[in-house]
């Protein structure tokens, strides 16, 4: 017996020896203040910090990580917001990348606004499910499946999956997305739940600046559209469509971004609610004050503009602090 743990031992530590510790240590601070009327959307300050840790080992292509991601809202309890596990394992090569467990969305999730709002960065920072990505010297296409909710006696189940992805050739592209969300009811119906079912998808063409210019910056138009169905309430999909506009430039320390959406009232699962007016824009100043390899902050002035009569505001701070190996 004693042999036999001698060996266990001496395989166990060849084992840890032939792979890669890793680790990474994310701070985060969040300043969000809406000054909204319009009825659709939520006025609120939004201010806090979050702190996250991963760690694990790496060996070829392939890495496990455990961690927890914890975010305290300022003026609330520590134990106001649940600490959020994470755990995955990640396969990644030079083409392929898949991940399978509880992973950061920051860096793998970038939809449109109106499909995915940014208060999820914030309230719900983890994928919980899996994500793939597919890359060639002419694009990219990737897909994930997020899990929010089993269905219990007083849970619904509820689930998102999304796939987006880009072809370019020189300065020109051409990005897609596509998101569904299904939300059942719990087990004990009440008269009040019913399935709901979302489906959305955008398209846009355009072209962006060479990268080794000093102004950086991208145009893009397409097409964006929505359907939504409340069974038992609503017979068929209620379908929307419109045009979908984004520019955006950057010189120096300073930038303007800019997003018109015009036509059909959207309505996502997870979108931002402005996108449910028929008509809606969106223009952001950003000063990005700090840009150091391991420290990014920004500050965006923001004017949302409702069917060109109701003007909303919004300052956002961000800072971002990721260090590790």
């Amino acid at each position: 017996m004693k042999k036999l743990t001698i060996i266990l031992f001496l395989c166990l530590s060849i084992a840890v020896k032939s792979q890669d510790f890793e680790y990474k240590v994310l701070f985060e601070g969040i300043g969000d203040n809406r000054e909204y009327f319009y009825d659709g959307a939520y006025p609120q300050t939004i201010l806090g910090t979050r702190g996250a840790f991963e760690t694990g080992v790496k060996f070829d292509n392939h890495r496990l990580r455990v961690g927890l991601s914890q975010l305290l809202e300022f003026g609330s309890d520590i134990d106001a917001q649940k600490p959020k596990l994470t755990m995955y394992y990640q396969f990644q090569n030079e083409r392929n990348e898949f991940l399978f467990g509880a992973f950061p969305r920051r860096d793998k999730i970038d939809f449109p606004l109106a499909m995915l709002t940014d208060t999820l960065l914030y309230f719900r920072p983890n994928i919980e499910g899996m994500f793939g990505e597919l890359q060639w010297e002419w694009g990219h296409q990737n897909g994930f499946v997020d899990w929010i909710g089993r269905q219990t006696e007083v849970v619904s189940e509820i689930f998102t999956a999304g796939s987006s992805g880009e072809i370019f050739a020189n300065n020109l592209f051409l990005q897609n997305y596509i998101v569904l969300t299904h939300h059942a009811v719990p087990s004990i119906k009440s008269p009040s739940d019913h399935i709901e079912d979302y489906f959305g998808f955008a398209v846009q063409a355009g072209i962006r600046t060479s990268e080794d210019a000093k102004f950086q910056g991208y145009f893009k138009a397409g097409v964006l559209g929505s359907s939504f169905r409340q069974r038992s309430v609503i017979d068929d999909f209620q379908n929307a469509f419109g045009l979908f506009v984004e520019a955006k430039g950057k010189y120096k320390n300073f930038g303007v971004k800019s997003i018109l959406k015009s036509g059909g009232n959207h309505q996502f699962a997870y979108g931002d609610l402005f996108y449910r007016a028929k008509n809606y824009s969106r223009t952001d100043v950003i000063w990005y004050f700090i840009n150091h390899e391991k420290v990014k902050a920004t500050f965006n002035l923001s004017f949302h503009i409702i069917d060109w009569e109701e003007l909303n505001q919004q300052q956002q701070l961000s800072v971002i602090y990721v260090f590790g190996k």
